[in-house]
């Protein structure tokens, strides 16, 4: 397990700078580099990156194929330090957020996070996947039946949309979460999905029929704005039909052209 030091800079739009010793390596997910120093050496391999040390062909296959399941790449960046002083690479968040260190060792040497959570990490952690185990999760829980499951005792980085906040459940503490802020959780967190309980609430509350209910022990980490509500905003604002909305102007829309038009043209009648 590679020891690599980092700093994030930025505020909304972050990136990390990984600082490699010379053999060190860092795995990035497909799409995720912003830049690397000369000294460093890049090598797409095939399925999980922190694998590639150890085991065959079929081995290599399984990680593969557990990466399209979650959705990723077949593939993922290893990048080394070849030179004889120490290198840095950098890799950018691919929407507004925060970029979140996780030191699995301090974790129990397991992450549960969702789809495309992963940005990058010390070579030697393990990419995987997690089932849900309930019908209820999958069908309702937002992330479906699978999410990514991150092994090892390095470090690695998780990226969020919005603000971040960490909360630390005690044992039979419950916290009602709305399904798509949820981040990443401990194994030891119980994850089930909770009816919203009312009709009313559920049809014009605007919050979804279900909730996240996680019960601690262990640690839940939320965030402000899941990449789907984003999405949803930005494609409701998009101009529709070919036509233009420009929300918030009194000048935009034909509303606008009407009351400027009225406005500029009221002594005609005089």
């Amino acid at each position: 397990m590679d020891v690599v030091d980092y700093e994030i800079k930025g505020s909304e739009m972050q990136f990390v700078e990984v600082e490699l010793d010379p053999g060190e390596a860092a795995i990035g997910e497909a799409g995720s580099l912003m830049f690397m120093e000369g000294g460093i050496q890049m090598d797409t391999v095939f399925g999980d990156g922190g694998r590639q040390q150890g085991g065959g062909f079929m081995s290599k296959l399984l990680g593969a194929g557990k990466r399209l399941i979650t959705g990723e790449s077949l593939f993922t960046t290893v990048y080394t330090n070849g030179a004889a002083r120490k290198q840095r690479v950098a890799f950018a968040a691919p929407y507004p957020g925060k970029i979140i260190p996780m030191d699995l060792r301090q974790l129990g040497g397991t992450l549960i996070c969702q789809k495309d959570a992963f940005l990058c990490a010390a070579r030697g952690v393990s990419l995987g996947i997690f089932f849900q185990q309930k019908l209820s999760v999958g069908f309702f829980g937002g992330e479906g039946f699978i999410m990514q499951k991150l092994d090892g005792d390095g470090l690695a980085f998780v990226h969020a949309g919005g603000t971040v906040v960490r909360r630390e459940l005690q044992p039979g503490e419950t916290l009602l979460i709305d399904t798509g802020c949820v981040v990443a959780f401990t194994p030891n967190v119980n994850f089930e999905i909770q009816y919203v309980g009312k009709i009313k609430t559920a049809l014009f509350g605007g919050e979804g029929l279900f909730f996240a209910k996680m019960t601690g022990p262990g640690t839940v980490w939320l965030q402000s704005l899941p990449f789907s509500r984003l999405a949803s905003r930005v494609f409701a604002a998009a101009p529709q039909m070919g036509g233009s909305r420009e929300e918030g102007s009194m000048l935009g829309g034909l509303a606008g052209g009407t009351l400027l038009g009225g406005l500029l043209g009221g002594g005609d009648d005089d």
